[in-house]
Parts: C-alpha cells; sequence; structure tokens
C-alpha cells in the first residue's frame, strides 16, 4: 500500500495510522498527527481502491451503502500491511492507534470489528457502521474517540448512536463529542481529539 513512515522522537508513544477520506492521499492527515501527538512515529497510508479516479479504502455500491465483501478484504489487506509495516519499520505492532477520517474512519472502525489486537485504540471523525450482523470481538478498555456531527448530511446522529452502542457492546470505552459543522472535520473537533488522546495514552 502507498504510505508515508515518520519516525517519532518517543518509541514509547503510540504509532499514529493515518486514514484519509474519499478523495484524499496519505498526505492530508500529516497536520492533524502534529497536533494530535507530535512525539509519535506516523504511519499514513492510502487507500488502494480508486473511485472516480478518487482513492478510498473500499469499494461502495451508492453513497452510505458498502460493499461489504470488498470491505472485509480490505480490511484483512489493512491489517496484514500494518504487521508488515511493523517488521519493515521497527515499531510495536501492539500500540497503534488509528486516526481516520470519514472513509478512512470506516476502515478503522472495520479494524476495531474484525480484530481485537489491530489497534490499541482509534479517533474515528465521522464514521459510519462498517458492518451489521457481525459478532465484535472483544475490545474491552480500548479507548475510542468519535467525532460526530448533530447535522452531519452523511453520518446521522442516530448511526453515530448505533455505532457507539455496538463498540460499547463488545467492551470499548467510547467518547463521542459532537459539533456541528455537517461532515467537515473542524480544527476544534481536531483539538478535542487531541485532549481526549493525551488523557487516554499520555496520562
Amino acid at each position: 500500500m502507498k504510505h508515508i513512515f515518520q519516525e517519532g522522537n518517543d518509541p514509547s508513544a503510540p504509532v499514529l495510522l493515518l486514514l484519509h477520506g474519499t478523495g484524499g492521499t496519505e498526505h492530508d492527515l500529516l497536520s492533524l498527527a502534529e497536533i494530535i501527538s507530535p512525539s509519535s512515529s506516523v504511519l499514513s497510508v492510502r487507500g488502494n481502491v480508486l473511485e472516480n479516479g478518487m482513492p478510498r479504502f473500499f469499494r461502495r455500491l451508492a453513497e452510505g451503502i458498502f460493499d461489504e465483501a470488498d470491505l472485509k478484504f480490505r480490511t484483512t489487506e489493512l491489517n496484514d500491511f500494518l504487521d508488515e509495516a511493523a517488521v519493515k519499520y521497527g515499531f510495536d505492532r501492539q500500540n497503534v492507534v488509528a486516526v481516520g477520517y470519514s472513509n478512512g474512519a470506516n476502515i478503522a472502525g472495520s479494524l476495531l470489528f474484525h480484530y481485537a489486537d489491530a489497534l490499541q485504540g482509534a479517533i474515528l471523525h465521522h464514521p459510519m457502521v462498517p458492518l451489521r450482523g457481525l459478532a465484535l470481538p472483544d475490545l474491552t478498555g480500548k479507548p475510542i474517540f468519535i467525532g460526530a456531527g448533530t447535522n452531519d448530511p452523511i453520518c446521522s446522529a442516530a448511526e453515530t448512536d448505533e455505532l457507539q452502542s455496538l463498540l460499547e457492546g463488545a467492551g470499548a470505552s467510547v467518547t463521542v463529542h459532537w459539533e456541528s459543522f455537517g461532515h467537515k472535520l473542524s480544527a476544534s473537533e481536531v483539538h478535542q481529539a487531541a485532549a481526549w488522546f493525551k488523557a487516554a495514552f499520555q496520562s
């Protein structure tokens, strides 16, 4: 998978896995990593799927309707890539926190839905429920931040509530931060995520 790896100056800090939104690239969220955890190593990945020339992490059939077979395949592909990257770059595979926006948040959510140990935690900006009817792994105590919009036209408040309920039902410790900027990722939401990260992983 196309990616950027930047080594941080604190090897004990969680490695940030950056996952862009539809049409983004591996460069899009680098500025978020600087705000969230400037001492962390960063692994920023570009989605392997193109939709009308726009990179994504998995195919969809229509707006809000995921190609579930492709989502499962791409989730496995990303998890395998993380295993390989940990060996290549020498970071702790058990100390990875995802930071995803929109489509990137959805594939991060799918990692959580499929693998108990894929991520140590996650910051999900405007995610949807990746899959329904799936028995989730044991996520006991896993810290997860969800940034959501009360007026998000792509991801309804009810969808956010459902995702929170599913994750908490698997034992995760979920914090939801609401704003009213639609599907936009605002600066204030990023700074809330940074404050949450500091409390969850650096206190």
